[in-house]
């Protein structure tokens, strides 16, 4: 399986392959439950290797660590997955 670094650079990197639609779900601790994003509301900030910035609908900007990362589509399909881990 590609690591969810590799995939997500070649989003930002690959002309061809990053015109797409994507779609980033992730676990998030607070609402303990998947939360879906568009790419679009997502920021890298530079230097930052482990983690990404979104926007919440309040405007507010929240770290997600790529560990938590659970899902990735592209246009709609379902491109990348990772089982959660047990509990």
């Amino acid at each position: 399986m590609t690591p969810i670094h590799e995939l997500l650079a070649r989003v930002r990197w690959d002309p061809e392959f990053g015109t797409a639609r994507f779609v980033i779900g992730y676990y998030d601790r607070v609402a303990r439950a998947q939360v879906k994003v568009p790419l679009e509301r997502i920021w890298f900030e530079p230097g930052a290797g482990f983690a990404f910035e979104r926007a919440a609908e309040d405007g507010t900007r929240h770290s997600v660590p790529y560990h938590r990362v659970r899902n990735v589509w592209r246009n709609g399909e379902l491109i990348w997955h990772r089982d959660a881990p047990p509990a």
